[in-house]
Formats: C-alpha cells, structure tokens, sequence
C-alpha cells in the first residue's frame, strides 16, 4: 500500500467516525498520522524531482506569486502589473515555467511570478503541480486569480495550497512544546480550551513520538491548528483572491458571488480595470512602508526611500543601513505621523510611520 492509499484509508475512517468527546483522542491520533504521511509523501516526491524544479531568483523588496488555474489571465495580469512580458494566450498551458516582472510602486520594487497554471491534485505532483506551489511557500504574499464564471475554483486552489503546507492568511497557533527526559506529558494552557481536551492532546502528541514534553498553549486552538504547530513548517502567507474578467459579467452578478466569496477584488487585466487599486491593495497586503533619510546638516532624500516593513523600529532601520549604526547607536530624530512634533529625538525602540524622514546620530 502506498502513501496516498495509507492516506485515503485513514481519512475513509475519520469520516466513519462520529465526532464526540469520547473519539475526540482517537480522530485527534487520526489526523496526526495524515498529517506525517502527507509531509513525507512531499519529502519523497521532492527527492525524486531533483534537477526537475523551477530556478528562480528573488530580487527586490518583497516577492508576490500568482496562483490559479490555467486561462484565468495571470499573463495579461502580469503584463499590467510589471516591465514583464509574459506570453498572452486564450488556450491553456501557455505559462510553461515562472515569468517574473518587478512592479515598482511607491518607492517599492515588488517581484511578481507568473507561474504555469495549477490543476486539481497539484500538491501530489500532478502537471508539476508541487514545484509550482513551492514557489507559493516562499513568497510575501499569493493572488489567488480567479475566473468570474469558475469562482468554485477557489476551494480548489485553498485545498492545493494548504495541502502543500501554506496557511492563507492565518496566523499560528501560540503553542509552545519543549521536550524533557522524564515526567510524561503535561499541557498547561493561558485560554480555556473548547476544541481540544488532554487527553486528545496527548495522543496527537505521542503520535509525533514524544512522551515526555511540556505543553504551554495560549490560544484556544482546534486540532488542526494544534497539529499545525508541531508541524513547524507550515507557511503562514497573506492571500488575496482576484476576480478577473468581470468586464463580461454585471454588477448583480458581482454581488450574488459575495454570498460564496465575500472578500474579493474585482478587475480585468485585458480592460485595465481597477490595476491601479489593485497596485495599492499589494502594497497593503505586504505591509510596506518608506523611510526617508535625512543626513546631518543636509535634506532629507525625498526620492528613494528605505522600504522596510510596517512597525520597523529605529534600530531595526540602523540594523539594515549598516551593522556600525546599530553597535554605535546614541538616538536619532524623527520627522512624521509616529512622533508629536518635528525633529523630535527618539530611542533605539521607538516604532516608525509609513514617510517618517530619520536622521542618526552616531557615537564617534
């Protein structure tokens, strides 16, 4: 019996099961098993592809990957979007390997990959499927780019993405599990626990091999995400779903697809429909701001900032200039929205605003 059959039969006897307190433990065990056999069905199928993976090479502030499935329109896409020139064409399969293109945007240089169109069973392997959704795990953030008249489509897409490993837009779960020698398994938890008792807990965490361990969980998490978190590989990616073509459809048509799919952005890449909002809904997502640097005794310089992530503090910013601005770091000034008044002098931990202008001031 291979591993998707090992699969197959596990999660044929999770659906026998009724869900209660009583098998919670058992389909807790369950889940942990198909949770190991999927990440070794991956591991298995990525020594088996060597030499057979998409290269690519990041550059840039932050990295962006479209995902969806073939003719969605992600060439026309990537084509509004960037400098790229990625071949456009009605038929399927016209993507054969990653295009990238650079979108700069308010000071910004974001990478953008078209990548080859994914089908049903992408995360097993199927029409290179795995490598494409690789590619997916390393990037800031995914565009899930979807037809107007296919949006079903997106259940698909999540179900590949989180088969592989990726969490669209969820955060992890705050479990903390430390091995010890000796004492078995003690669960402690913050928060009280309505998805998850201990005794589930223990099994899942035995079936990981650990029989001696402290559990510390500060989240009222579900079994999955619990399960999720011993993992420690999961990829934790904001996700936003576009809904293309929507030049051939109406507005009533718009509104009834938000009953199935509440939060999407509308465009059409052949029309160039609403790219420029789309342009500001990236830049959010990625969680961009611009810092401008002002050196002693002259102005600020206003037309390249240092793009950096929101909540960067000021030792953060001297950390990425130069490792001697942060070891010999007195304070710096401040300029913008995070301080109270102009030039006003702040310390090493103070969180900076998207067009603060920074001057440092250094030991000598």
């Amino acid at each position: 019996m291979d591993i998707d059959d090992k699969i197959q039969k596990i999660e044929d006897e999770i659906q026998k099961t009724p869900y209660n307190k009583a098998t919670s433990h058992h389909i807790g065990k369950l889940k942990a098993k198909i949770s190991k056999l999927k990440e070794e069905s991956l591991q298995r199928k990525s020594s088996g592809n060597k030499g057979q993976g998409f290269h690519i090479k990041k550059t840039g502030d932050s990295t962006v990957v479209l995902v969806g499935f073939p003719s969605v329109g992600k060439s026309t896409l990537l084509n509004e979007l960037t400098n790229a020139e990625s071949k456009v064409g009605s038929y399927q399969f016209t993507t054969l390997d990653i295009v990238p293109g650079v979108m700069e945007y308010r000071g910004a240089k974001i990478q953008i990959f078209d990548v080859p169109g994914i089908i049903t069973g992408a995360s097993g392997g199927k029409g290179r499927g795995k490598e494409i959704l690789s590619v997916a795990r390393t990037s800031d953030l995914i565009l899930i780019v979807l037809d107007v008249f296919n949006p079903q489509h997106l259940d698909v897409i999540l179900k590949e993405l989180r088969n592989i490993g990726i969490r669209p837009n969820e955060i992890p779960a705050d479990v903390t599990v430390r091995r010890k020698k000796l004492g078995g398994v003690n669960v402690s938890s913050t928060v009280p626990l309505t998805h998850l008792d201990q005794k589930t807990i223990r099994s899942i965490i035995n079936e990981y091999g650990m029989h001696n361990a402290d559990v510390l969980i500060r989240d009222d998490v579900t079994m999955d995400k619990f399960i999720d978190a011993l993992e420690l590989n999961r990829a934790y990616i904001p996700a936003v779903v576009l809904l293309n073509k929507v030049d051939l459809v109406n507005d009533s048509y718009l509104e009834e697809l938000k009953k199935y799919i509440p939060d999407f952005v509308p465009i059409s890449a052949e029309e160039k429909q609403n790219i420029q909002y789309l342009k500001d809904v990236i830049f959010g997502n990625l969680n961009l701001m611009r810092i401008y640097l002002k050196p002693q005794g002259k102005k600020a310089d206003m037309e390249e900032p240092l793009i950096v992530k929101s909540n960067s503090t000021v030792i953060d910013i001297a950390s990425r200039l130069h490792r001697e601005f942060a070891k010999n770091f007195r304070h710096a000034k401040v300029w913008g929205k995070s301080v109270k008044f102009p030039g006003q002098k702040v310390g090493a931990d103070h969180i900076l605003e998207d067009e603060d202008i920074v001057r440092f001031i250094i030991k000598k």
